[in-house]
């Protein structure tokens, strides 16, 4: 029954393709009356908590050894997320998103990544340090019907990735209809902390994302320069492919792998009744110690790990507060419009068993590399940069882009950048426009040393892959190169507001001998 369903999803895309109506206007709509109709009613007015947590099946490959053997297909799929309406999803092998992958750290993976899909996709391995030709990058295409086998070996400590879409001026549209899924890598010391670690009882994947809809029940994409611009933003909150789901709690220490894989929606999350939760991990693995706090900020792109304690019984209610300084000035905040409400995401019931204490919370983690002593190879500006107003126009007029870096709009014939394997550099990062953006690079996990305009938030402690750039801020990181060279193999680093990285807001990087 799913295949057939498969099957006539694909059947029904290539329909419609052959009407004339382009690529990305197809896929973004999924549906041609979808183009002139409004968004879907917001999420506030269906039935929140009313659907069960969804915890996505883990794949722990096929294992000989220290090798490890991953079969993945890109496909198009249906699912009911409003009840009786269909939409037309991508998925990894189902309707929307795909498996949890599972290895650890020593292991040899191996992949067979199968292109269902009606046009090219990429699977790219967001944090991991890899070769550039393993990268899943826009450079390592996947044709339709044709199958990639990227291998290599997993050097990086445990700590929550992801994969995603990375289509050259496609991404944005691939992962909003489902081309995502987290990735967890363990390693020894993990594997004898004292943590929450039951995957699925105790040890819980959160994917959180924004979506919009069509009255058809179709997912509403990009029609318009202004969701280009301020990056496309849902009234709908999705957890795990369901619409602000309950989970009921089997003990009462649960560990929240969370994710942000909107598109462009930066999230404050915090619990309705304000209690504290402890964050252990960041991008690119533990802190030193757990920090107890009672909110975190995560942009596109960004994860932490968090311990929730529901031993007192009460229920838990994640919610997203309105984010303060996420564009600046009156005007600019009337022209992008939208994108900081308050909502609900998820609701957490308490375990029947109020006096199961469950794991206690240790003391300490584990220690961030030391690397105080380092002196970088060379320092590197960079400017992210976003045109507004009559530049916007004109540009837009010629054909151009208001997305660039370093006043360069991403060419994939241009090396921006030739770093030295086993090396470090400082990179100053500025914002010169009125939005933040989430900055991403790849085939690293760098340290934050200094913003300009705030202190390093307790989530940005510890090794990082993604960092949120405030409008005119500078943030200087300590970035460190592994020992993989390939001077014809580019690395990207861009802006992880999917439509800014589609418009042309990154740029091209080689490590080389």
């Amino acid at each position: 029954m799913v295949n057939d369903r498969k099957q006539n999803a694909r059947r029904m895309f290539i329909k419609k393709a052959s009407l004339g109506i382009s690529g990305l206007a197809l896929s973004s709509t999924y549906g041609v009356n979808a183009l002139l109709q409004p968004a879907y009613a917001d999420s506030h007015q269906r039935n929140q908590f009313s659907r069960p947590f969804n915890i996505p099946p883990l794949d722990t490959g096929t294992r000989s050894g220290r090798n490890v053997k991953f079969n993945l297909t890109l496909a198009m799929g249906e699912m009911n997320f409003l009840g009786p309406v269909t939409t037309g999803t991508m998925g990894i092998n189902s309707d929307y998103l795909g498996p949890v992958l599972r290895a650890k750290k020593g292991d040899r993976l191996s992949f067979s990544v199968r292109n269902n899909l009606v046009e090219k996709a990429t699977l790219h391995w967001h944090g991991l340090k890899l070769p550039a030709k393993m990268d899943g990058g826009p450079h390592q295409v996947i044709l339709p019907d044709e199958t990639w086998k990227p291998e290599f070996d997993l050097i990086q400590p445990a700590a929550t990735y992801w994969y995603h879409s990375h289509t050259h001026r496609l991404t944005g549209n691939q992962v909003y209809h489902g081309l995502a899924g987290l990735f967890i890598v363990d390693d020894e010391s993990s594997q004898h902390m004292s943590l929450p670690s039951d995957y699925g009882v105790d040890d819980i994947p959160v994917i959180i994302q924004d979506r919009a809809f069509n009255r058809d029940g179709s997912f509403r994409y990009v029609r318009s320069m202004h969701d280009r611009m301020r990056g496309m933003l849902g009234n709908t909150i999705l957890v795990n492919g369901v619409i602000t789901p309950t989970l009921s709690a089997a003990k009462s220490l649960l560990r929240l792998r969370l994710l942000n894989g909107s598109n462009a929606r930066i999230y404050d999350l915090s619990f309705q009744d304000q209690r504290a939760f402890s964050i252990i991990a960041g991008d690119g693995g533990f802190l030193p110690r757990p920090q107890h706090v009672n909110s975190v900020r995560l942009a596109p792109g960004e994860r932490a790990e968090i311990l929730l304690d529901l031993s007192n019984g009460n229920d838990a209610t994640l919610v997203n507060m309105p984010l303060a300084n996420q564009s600046r000035g009156g005007m600019m905040q009337m022209m992008m419009g939208g994108g900081n409400e308050r909502f609900n995401v998820m609701r957490i019931t308490a375990p029947k068993t109020a006096n199961d204490r469950g794991i206690a919370i240790p003391e300490s983690l584990q220690a961030l590399p030391d690397w105080n002593r380092i002196k970088p190879a060379q320092t590197r500006k960079v400017l992210l940069e976003m045109a507004m107003g009559p530049r916007m126009m004109m540009q837009g007029a010629m054909g151009g882009s208001p997305f660039s870096i370093n006043g360069r709009v991403l060419d994939m014939d241009v090396i921006n950048f030739r770093v030295k394997k086993n090396s470090f550099e400082i990179w100053e990062v500025g914002n010169n426009s009125a939005l933040a953006h989430p900055f991403h690079i790849h085939n690293t996990q760098f340290q934050l040393l200094a913003r300009s305009g705030r202190a390093i938030a307790v989530s940005e402690r510890g090794l990082k892959d993604t960092v949120l750039i405030y409008p005119q801020e500078s943030v200087r990181l300590m970035v460190p190169f592994p020992e993989y060279a390939d001077p014809h193999s580019p690395y990207m680093y861009h802006c992880h507001i999917l439509e800014h990285e589609d418009g042309g807001m990154m740029g091209q990087f080689t490590v080389e001998s």
